[in-house]
């Protein structure tokens, strides 16, 4: 049975092959401590289970020096402008065929393994959705590979591109890749150490929840705003549902658990269009493509975002509201 273990070995498959293609990239002045940054992060994928909460805590602390330090970045490229323009033109729209694949994968698999006996036995059924998008993306690479058939001296070489692409795209990111990821830790110790005990008792307090609409608007605008704040909605989900989404929507007016989790993660994604917190999706990238008017706060990728991002809240809400109680 496939499970997370060996989406988690994949993953760190990846991160090492990134470690060794930085470690020996001369371009990067830096390269020793970006082999070291990555080689962390794939030790974590790799064996973070048997390292310990110590472990785990000096691993963590070592790719924050390290990334404190600077890993610098590379200046070899893989493909050329003209070729990467040159392939764009050629294949036009249907290159978002592979980019379909994934989620298309994804959902087809998350069904198998939660609707089929056969299904079931293949994947685990607690892990189906992470398995699934792992093993989109391993079907979009081959597909990939046999539709494009990337330039290569040799056959290992054109095997290799996708590891050398990716770490070419992890290298223009930076540190800011795990950025997600480390938030996310940060919602657990929040949780943890009683934050969202104390969020749902200022909001008890303060707010008049003594309707479903109230609390369920309570909880959606507090999964923007904390998102806002930590930057990364997983970082905001532990804390918000266990103040008001669990207590109070779910247990008191007796909300769908599934409906007012999936949906309140959704009102604090539109809290990370609104946010330059969220360095990975609103300061990063448009400082890779040099966008002008990119200085956080207020730059022009988050002033663009926030007409879309209010309404959806709202949407959300309505929706919430609508479906947590059928």
């Amino acid at each position: 049975m496939i499970g997370l273990p060996h989406a988690y070995a994949i993953g760190g498959v990846f991160f090492a092959a990134s470690a060794w293609f930085s470690a020996r990239d001369r371009s990067n002045p830096h390269r020793l401590r970006a082999g070291a940054f990555w080689a962390l992060l794939a030790l974590s994928f790799l064996a973070g289970d048997r390292l310990g909460d110590l472990g785990n805590g000096v691993l963590v602390v070592g790719l924050v020096v390290l990334a404190a330090l600077g890993t610098g970045r590379s200046s070899q490229g893989t493909s050329t402008a003209e070729e990467r323009r040159a392939g764009a033109a050629r294949h036009g729209d249907r290159l978002f065929i592979v980019a379909l694949v994934i989620p298309a994968t994804a959902l087809a698999g998350t069904v198998l393994a939660k609707q089929t006996k056969w299904g079931a036995k293949l994947i685990d059924p607690a892990q189906a959705t992470l398995v699934s998008l792992v093993l989109g993306v391993l079907v979009a690479i081959v597909v990939a590979q046999l539709w494009l058939r990337p330039d290569a001296r040799s056959r290992a070489a054109a095997l290799g591109a996708p590891l050398r692409e990716g770490r070419r795209l992890l290298d223009a990111v930076g540190w800011a890749a795990i950025l997600p990821q480390m938030l996310a830790s940060l919602g657990v110790v929040f949780l943890a150490s009683g934050v969202g005990t104390q969020v749902g008792r200022l909001f008890s307090e303060h707010l008049a929840l003594d309707s479903r609409f109230a609390a369920v608007a309570a909880y959606c605008v507090g999964m923007a705003f904390f998102t806002m704040l930590m930057g990364n909605a997983f970082a905001a989900f532990p804390v918000m549902t266990a103040a008001v989404g669990l207590p109070v929507v779910v247990h008191h007016f007796g909300g769908s658990a599934a409906v007012v989790s999936a949906i309140g993660m959704l009102s604090g994604f539109c809290g990370t269009l609104m946010t330059p917190m969220a360095a990975n999706f609103n300061v990063v990238p448009a400082n890779l493509l040099e966008l002008p008017d990119r200085d956080a706060p207020f730059n022009a990728v988050i002033r663009t975002q926030v007409p879309t991002a209010l309404p959806l809240l709202a949407a959300n809400i309505l929706l919430m509201w609508w479906l947590a109680f059928r």
